[in-house]
């Protein structure tokens, strides 16, 4: 049996960005407009529930040490609301989308800024660490 390494497993980093990136589109398209506004566009709506569902869908594939980094984050509901969109659309209402763009995204935006900056930070360090240290590399006491 073998097991796996860091190094075997793939980068947060693509899951990372579309997260983020969903976030910005979905922003950009409630900007300047009302509840009342977005609940009579059917293109708006759908297009959020697109990024919503992106959204969902990438947070899945995030490994599970770093979602327990953020425990307040509602890794669950993140998840699910991919299957609620997927299979019960019709049962979506326009005020629940409006809320959850306009009220809880932050948190998970900011957890996945702060992930995304820790690993290019890292990528981007040329030094080699082994971590933790093994007895060749061990300092002398």
């Amino acid at each position: 049996m073998k097991l796996e390494s860091a190094m075997d497993k793939p980068s947060p980093l693509p899951r990372l960005v579309d997260i983020l990136e969903a976030i910005d589109v979905l922003r950009a398209e409630v900007a300047g407009l009302s509840i009342q506004d977005f609940a009579a566009d059917k293109r708006k709506r759908w297009l959020v529930e697109r990024g919503l569902e992106i959204i969902s869908e990438a947070s899945r594939h995030l490994p599970d040490s770093l979602k327990a980094r953020y425990p307040a984050i509602p890794w669950r509901k993140i998840a699910g609301i991919g299957n609620v969109l997927r299979h019960e659309y019709e049962h979506v209402a326009a005020d629940i989308l409006w809320r959850v763009v306009m009220d809880e995204l932050t948190p998970l935006e900011l957890a996945c800024t702060l992930e995304k900056a820790i690993i290019e930070r890292f990528k981007s360090d040329t030094r080699k660490v082994d971590f933790p240290l093994s007895p060749s590399t061990r300092p002398a006491t």
